[in-house]
């Protein structure tokens, strides 16, 4: 009997009733992965002093989290299909909802990906590409911005005490999008088209952003009158750095180009003040994302005494840690800081040991079947 049961553990979705329970249980907390396997690949080929090893490692985590996404998007888009009525029913559940916002953010960074990696392959023929996959990627952080908290506030159930800061993953896309532009745009060949992006990512950080903060000061009052959330959430401590870290690194992209991209376009003066502009509020939110991640460390370690189990939120540490990461590097570019470079190192090598860890328990996970969970149909006969 002990073998047979060994036998039975090996089997691929053994804790699956049945195969085609991995596409009905499929969730958008899945994207989770592609977000953080991206951020670590953008952050690899941005190592200080430009290691080639590095870099070839990096695309190759490109090439493998391009290959997650479209594996993640014909997984979701067939429940959809197969299991519409349960499928719809994500739209009232308070938490799960909430990683829509993972899809557009995952799909960032493998347009982040095709400029860092793709360009000095392929050469400019990536742009238009590149072009045509932002706009999506606008589209769906807007929509998630607004229908997400639309559905909270009219359909779903929430309480102040069993908040988390996963209220942030839909809000944040639009954000990411942003930084994602400020890096694209000054690869278009038409200088009107630079402004029209330049433009429309100064929005989309604006339309995220301040919501972002919102729901930060929320949590903050939840965190001192509710104490930390359940152990199953441990990992949504470190999504408060998302915002922060992007946000910061979106100014310094986009103030970065905007000084040729507006003098290009008739208007010189403001680019020059959008440059002195998004270097001060760059360095000003990194300084709030180092008091935040001080903060999630002391929560991760207050949560480690008592343990955690793991479920696909532990991508949280992820991703906020290699934006937060991406944003130290980038400062060390444009001030010359050897503190900056090498505090930069410190948080890639950090994202790498986390990117493991967490990667070995997903594949493991996603091997037996025991991550294909979907809270929205759990009390449905299966």
């Amino acid at each position: 009997m002990p073998c047979c049961a060994a036998k039975t553990r090996l089997r691929p979705l053994s804790h699956l009733p049945r195969p085609l329970e991995a596409i009905r249980q499929f969730t958008p907390n899945w994207f989770a992965v592609t977000m953080g396997t991206g951020v670590l690949a953008l952050a690899l080929a941005q190592w200080p002093g430009s290691v080639p090893a590095l870099r070839v490692v990096g695309e190759g985590l490109w090439v493998f989290n391009t290959l997650l996404f479209i594996l993640f998007a014909g997984l979701y888009a067939a429940r959809w299909w197969l299991f519409f009525d349960e499928a719809r029913r994500i739209f009232g559940h308070s938490t799960v909802s909430m990683f829509f916002g993972t899809i557009p953010m995952g799909l960032a960074t493998l347009i982040n990906g095709l400029l860092v990696f793709g360009l000095p392959r392929w050469g400019d023929a990536v742009v238009p590409l590149a072009q045509a996959l932002w706009w999506v990627d606008v589209a769906m952080s807007l929509a998630c911005g607004v229908l997400i908290p639309f559905l909270m506030f009219t359909r779903q159930e929430h309480r102040i005490d069993q908040m988390t800061a996963v209220w942030l993953l839909p809000v944040v896309a639009a954000e990411v999008a942003a930084a994602s532009g400020g890096l694209l745009a000054p690869h278009l060949a038409d200088a009107h088209a630079q402004l029209i992006m330049l433009i429309t990512s100064y929005v989309l950080w604006a339309f995220s952003l301040p919501v972002a903060f919102s729901i930060l000061t929320i949590l903050l009052l939840r965190m001192a009158l509710h104490k930390l959330p359940h152990e199953n959430m441990a990992a949504s401590s470190w999504l408060a750095l998302g915002p922060i870290g992007t946000g910061a690194l979106g100014m310094l992209l986009l103030g970065g180009e905007a000084p040729l991209i507006f003098a290009a376009n008739g208007l010189p003066g403001v680019g020059e003040i959008a440059a002195g502009l998004g270097l001060v509020a760059g360095i000003t939110l990194w300084g709030l994302g180092f008091w935040w991640m001080l903060m999630a460390l002391l929560i991760t370690a207050r949560y480690l005494r008592e343990g955690i189990p793991f479920n696909l939120g532990w991508w949280g540490f992820t991703f906020p840690l290699g934006v937060y990461a991406l944003t130290t590097l980038k400062l060390a570019d444009l001030l010359g800081l050897g503190f900056f470079d090498v505090f930069g190192s410190v948080l890639v090598v950090l994202l790498a040991l986390m990117w493991l860890i967490v990667g070995r328990r997903t594949v493991m996970g996603a091997w037996h079947g025991e991550l294909f969970v979907s809270p929205c149909i759990a009390g449905l006969a299966k």
